[in-house]
């Protein structure tokens, strides 16, 4: 099974989607052309280098996604799931299946595809817990629609169908019809964002003009001092380069018609208010965060942030459904290596405390409307 042997003790853990050493040839891409392609990747990773409140947004939802903990009826597989889920070793770095499930959670919304590994030792029991790269990792049809072949590479970079796929985890976010791969939330923004960027960059430009003020010194001779011209333009320059180097405030003094004036003086900086604020509630939009969370102080009514915020809520449910499916595949692998066939319940913390306060005040006006129907039945 191993194709990198990795010793740690007595235990040789080895990763089926490790990246590989190189391809046969420096053009490999073409013949490993996917959907999902590598210029693809890295433009959702531009978009969010380039724009913090992309990046500031997708943390966020990872965030607020929340932990969770999963619930047996034995109690003696509730403690040996408890300590793997705690201990489990992830990517060499980390420890514990949360750290896992948020960088699985990260590279589904940035890319719309995860893949993840479990890995075994050499007695085939699950130690590690392992994030692979997408540019490791090519998802392709099998034998029909239905039959999906994981592909990784050799040490050799040669490609090769991975040795255990149940092993590997995948999950995909709202796939295309008849696609394998998934669609990252942030498709739809590229548009919009190098708009905002040449905003961004204009800005800058036009304060490097106009903020760092620049002179235009212009010399007009009269006719008797034609040919002194050079040498008294020379001559303004350099008591005007003077001037302007001088770290201590220096007097320019000059004889004839010399004129001074700023360069762009003139000139108004164009208000960028409106357009980037359109631009921003595009991407808002697009990643369903309400506004507040990002600390945009747009004006909003107390009843509008509640909507928002049960938004934000299905939108959280939806991603959890999505990544329980891998959370189901760990879980079930663990308990069967400990010899347990007890059923499991996965249990998310709560959203946020809002929820909890609005069904508690659902709960007691159910009861006060149940309490009065009693008694005018009576």
């Amino acid at each position: 099974m191993s194709w990198f042997g990795l010793k740690r003790k007595k235990q040789e853990l080895s990763v089926q989607t490790s990246p590989g050493v190189g391809s046969a040839h420096p053009f490999g891409a073409i013949s490993r052309y996917t959907p999902l392609s590598a210029c693809e990747k890295r433009l959702y990773r531009s978009l969010r280098e380039s724009v913090p409140i992309i990046d500031a947004a997708i943390g966020k939802i990872v965030r607020l996604v929340g932990g969770f903990s999963v619930k047996c009826k034995s109690a003696a597989a509730q403690q040996e799931l408890d300590s793997f889920l705690k201990n489990v070793q992830v990517n060499g770095i980390s420890n514990g299946i949360h750290s896992f499930v948020c960088q699985y959670l990260e590279q589904l919304l940035t890319y719309g595809t995860a893949v993840g590994e479990m890995v075994t030792d050499s007695w085939g029991n699950i130690a590690a817990l392992y994030n692979s790269s997408l540019d490791d990792v090519e998802l392709e049809y099998g034998q029909g629609p239905l039959d999906i072949r994981i592909i990784g590479y050799d040490g050799a970079g040669v490609r090769k169908e991975v040795t255990y796929p149940s092993l590997i985890l995948c999950s995909v976010l709202m796939p295309e019809p008849g696609s394998i791969y998934g669609t990252s939330v942030l498709k739809g923004l590229p548009f919009v964002t190098d708009i905002l960027l040449k905003i961004f960059n204009t800005i800058g430009t036009n304060w490097e003009r106009v903020g760092n003020v620049r002179f235009a010194v212009t010399y007009k001779p009269h006719e008797s001092e034609r040919n002194l011209t050079k040498d008294r333009a020379m001559l303004i320059a350099s008591e005007w380069s003077k001037a302007m180097k001088s770290r201590e405030p220096r007097d320019f003094i000059s004889v004839g018609d010399v004129s001074i004036r700023a360069i762009g003086a003139d000139n108004v900086m164009p208000d960028c208010n409106v357009p980037v604020r359109c631009i921003m509630e595009q991407i808002v939009s697009k990643l369903a965060i309400p506004p507040f969370l990002l600390g945009l102080s747009w004006s909003s009514t107390e009843r509008m942030s509640s909507q928002q915020a049960d938004i934000l809520t299905s939108e959280l449910e939806y991603y959890r459904m999505i990544i329980e499916a891998a959370i189901s595949k760990i879980c079930s692998a663990v308990l069967r290596q400990k010899g347990f066939e007890d059923s499991y319940e996965i249990v998310w913390d709560s959203i946020n405390l809002q929820d909890e306060v609005e069904l508690a005040k659902a709960r007691l006006y159910n009861a006060q409307a149940k309490r009065l129907e009693e008694a005018a039945g009576e």
